[in-house]
């Protein structure tokens, strides 16, 4: 990993909290001038440390008001089954993570949104349980969304 020194640490964390900033204001924030500023954020973006800029959507706003946590269990543990399980997890738009796990009684973890119970339903048995391999889905529901984030920490990184 490159050094990343205290003004690339300002400019991850200003970009986290707002990718539409422009390069003045953000120049400005971190106490550089704004040419050098967008050539750092050229920089950490060639060197992978900005994969891409998203908007955040409203997901209750859109109707999508279900958040389920997904626990899935495989018949076999074998790269080919593992492939294929993931090969058509990404082809659900419903699924917003998926993780394989372990120190569970589940091989995966999925974070699923959808429109209502109804929609989680034809999602699980139209799509889910019929992936091959599939052997056992648990589901929990999310009831209230204490916190929820998109910026890494990075204070780890400060010297």
């Amino acid at each position: 990993m490159d050094k990343l020194d205290r003004y690339d640490l300002k400019i991850l964390a200003e970009l986290q909290r707002d990718a539409r900033i422009s390069n003045q204001e953000l120049a400005e924030r971190i106490g550089l001038s704004p040419s050098p500023c967008s050539r750092r954020v050229k920089h950490l973006e060639d060197e992978g440390y900005i994969v891409r800029q998203v908007a955040l959507l409203d997901r209750k706003k859109l109707g999508l008001s279900l958040t389920a946590y997904v626990l899935i269990g495989m018949d076999r543990h074998t790269p080919e089954r593992f492939e294929h399980f993931q090969e058509v997890i990404r082809q659900c738009p419903e699924v917003l993570e998926c993780s394989l796990v372990t120190g569970m009684e589940a091989d995966y973890q999925l974070k699923v949104v959808v429109p209502d119970m109804d929609h989680y339903q034809q999602f699980l048995l139209g799509q889910l349980t019929r992936i091959e391999g599939v052997t056992s889905v648990r589901s929990s529901f999310v009831l209230n969304q204490v916190l929820s984030s998109t910026e890494l920490p990075l204070g780890h990184l400060r010297s």
